[in-house]
């Protein structure tokens, strides 16, 4: 029984919502995750101020460490009894150096322990700022 005589059927539509959905979803995901380069290409015009010249550069402390836990301070030998005991050689090697750069050249097979007592004994003599030499590695 077909009481719809005249009506012809009605096509399926298909409904663009959803995917118009999913593809906000995905551009505002983009736009989130996009790194934007254009950060680092911004022109600083940099202040101005006038000081003195530095008279003298600071002076580093070179400090060696060898894979055998010896140690030296400027290329003299140092017999290790203790982070006190090199903290004090640290400051006889800075003279009258306020905060030198310490140096550290530690062999690549040296303890880690070795190279934190040197860092231990710069941070009991005051010194904050500390370097690591490093080489490049062969192609």
């Amino acid at each position: 029984m077909n009481f719809r005589r005249g009506h012809s059927r009605e096509e399926p539509e298909i409904n663009l919502i959803p995917m118009i959905d999913v593809l906000l979803v995905i551009l505002i995901f983009l736009m989130v995750t996009t790194s934007y380069a254009k950060f680092s290409e911004l022109q600083i015009n940099l202040p101005q101020a006038g000081g003195e010249a530095v008279a003298e550069a600071a002076k580093p402390v070179n400090v060696a460490v060898d894979a055998s836990e010896h140690y030296a301070i400027n290329n003299q030998g140092l017999s290790y009894s203790g982070v006190e005991a090199l903290a004090a050689s640290l400051k006889n090697a800075a003279g009258g150096q306020a905060d030198p750069t310490i140096v550290i050249n530690a062999d690549a097979k040296a303890p880690h322990q070795s190279v934190i007592n040197v860092m231990e004994a710069a941070r009991l003599a005051g010194y904050g700022r500390i370097t690591f030499t490093t080489q490049n590695a062969p192609k």
